[in-house]
């Protein structure tokens, strides 16, 4: 029954064949079916450090899990801000000073994304929000004053709103206690993705030359071209197991001679006039057989790994690693593969439509041609068992009604209890018969990238996020 529905519905028919003959160059040689593997020890309590600088009265800097440190308003909200985007058939977001987001509620498409037209009435359009209503403005006070990157911009209303670097700030009418970042994410989104908003923060404590991620496992070093950093199990702050030969693969990230200690950073002499920089006591290294920016291939070697400044929480205890052909994907008890869905809507506002709490017609559409049943057949949540709960905010039990696809009530009759990511529900495909299977990778539009389903991989450079 599914492999009808497979050619219908995904794009992994099609990529089979693909997937087979490039078998050879993207089975890695993959770690242990663990998370933690991914991990250096002792660094899923850091938090990571930031540059302070100036700020109005009534802003803060408020640490998140997936994030890291974020600017927030001083209820502890996540500001966010819209950058402008090129789409397939225009421009969306915010150019620098100049506010975009108002209340008018949008009642057509924009036509941004062929081969969509414009024009096309837009769903629920009686109970569908304007961008304020999601996106509130952040409203600068009469006697507010400019101060270093924080400016204040006046809106076409003639209300002052402020902004950071030019870009006018939002909150997220998602993000309910300090530390919540539901309404969007730094971590890179494919090529076809909506212009989505994405939250503020100050910069990281790195010397120059370095920068930090966000990745679906953590905050990941890098160096600012975009190199993935490592370190050695067998390291000090010290000293190095590294030697001559193993450094022709292995290439040490060289500190000036005069950098000096700043918080977690220090520098060791790795021979006569030649210092290395050491991050957390770990001497930092960059990978020669890297594949490109950001790859991770290193951390599939004996005792090396990415460094991060910070994890984010660990997947539910239930939930499974299991291999792929292309890398290793969460999966649930079962071991089949979990996925997340991903949805922007073609109005020249972007709004999202991936939440209980947005319209669920695309999804309906996508999973089921509307029907919810069969939904509900061809992506079941992955639900929480009875004595499981919860320890963190990036992954949450939430109720859903699984006719409607939106929170239901505590007791509710035929309520699911559901695992979230993100504040967002997670799924399986039906039709992924066993363990590794990734029948329902890339299903919907583009890819899924704009209206649809993606693997959860546990690594962002597994097939460079396509799936």
């Amino acid at each position: 029954m599914f492999a009808n529905e497979n050619r219908c519905h995904t794009r992994a028919g099609c990529l089979t064949t693909m997937l087979t003959a490039c078998t050879a160059v993207l089975m890695f040689a993959l770690s242990p079916l663990s998370l933690a593997d991914h991990h250096l020890a002792g660094e899923s309590a850091m938090l990571e450090a930031y540059v302070d600088e100036p700020m109005p009265a009534g802003f803060r800097v408020e640490h998140t899990e997936t994030e890291g440190p974020v600017f927030a308003d001083e209820q502890g909200r996540t500001l966010y801000k819209w950058p402008l985007s090129r789409l397939r058939n225009g421009y969306s977001g915010e150019a620098p000073g100049k506010p975009g987001c108002y209340d008018e509620v949008l009642t057509v498409t924009a036509g941004l994304m062929s081969p969509y037209p414009p024009g096309v009435t837009l769903p629920d359009l009686d109970t569908r929000p304007s961008c304020t209503d999601l996106w509130p403005p952040v409203f600068a006070a009469d006697d507010a004053e400019d101060i270093g990157e924080w400016t204040i911009l006046e809106r076409k209303d003639g209300s002052r709103q402020w902004a950071y670097d030019e870009q006018p700030l939002y909150t997220s009418v998602l993000d309910v206690e300090p530390g919540d970042v539901y309404g969007g994410s730094t971590r890179r989104s494919g090529g076809d993705s909506p212009a989505v908003r994405v939250p503020i923060k100050p910069s990281p404590e790195v010397p120059p030359g370095f920068d930090v991620r966000t990745t679906t496992i953590g905050r990941m070093l890098t160096t600012d071209k975009n190199e993935s950093i490592y370190a050695n199990e067998g390291d000090t702050a010290d000293s190095t197991v590294c030697d001559h030969e193993c450094a022709q693969v292995w290439n040490p990230v060289i500190a000036p001679s005069m950098a000096r200690p700043l918080g977690d950073w220090t520098t060791f002499e790795r021979s006569p006039g030649l210092f290395q920089w050491v991050y957390r006591g770990k001497p930092l290294y960059t990978y020669a057989r890297d594949s490109g920016s950001w790859s991770q291939l290193g951390s599939d070697e004996p005792g090396w790994s990415n460094v991060f400044t910070q994890h984010t929480p660990e997947p539910p205890a239930s939930f499974t690693v299991q291999e792929t052909l292309v890398g290793q994907v969460l999966a649930d008890r079962r071991g089949m593969s979990i996925y997340t869905y991903i949805c922007g809507d073609d109005s020249m506002d972007q709004l999202s439509c991936d939440h209980p709490s947005d319209t669920q017609v695309y999804r309906l559409a996508m999973c089921g041609g509307g029907d919810i049943e069969k939904c509900l057949l061809h992506w079941p949540y992955v639900e929480a068992g009875a004595s499981e709960t919860s320890d963190n905010r990036t992954w949450k039990i939430a109720l859903i009604d699984p006719q409607t696809g939106r929170y239901a009530s505590e007791g509710q009759e035929g309520a699911l209890r559901v695992w979230t990511y993100r504040d967002r529900p997670v799924y399986t495909y039906g039709g992924d018969e066993k363990p590794g299977d990734l029948n329902g990778a890339g299903t919907g539009e583009w890819r899924g990238q704009r209206n649809g389903l993606k693997a959860f991989f546990v690594r962002d450079d597994y097939f460079r996020g396509i799936l």
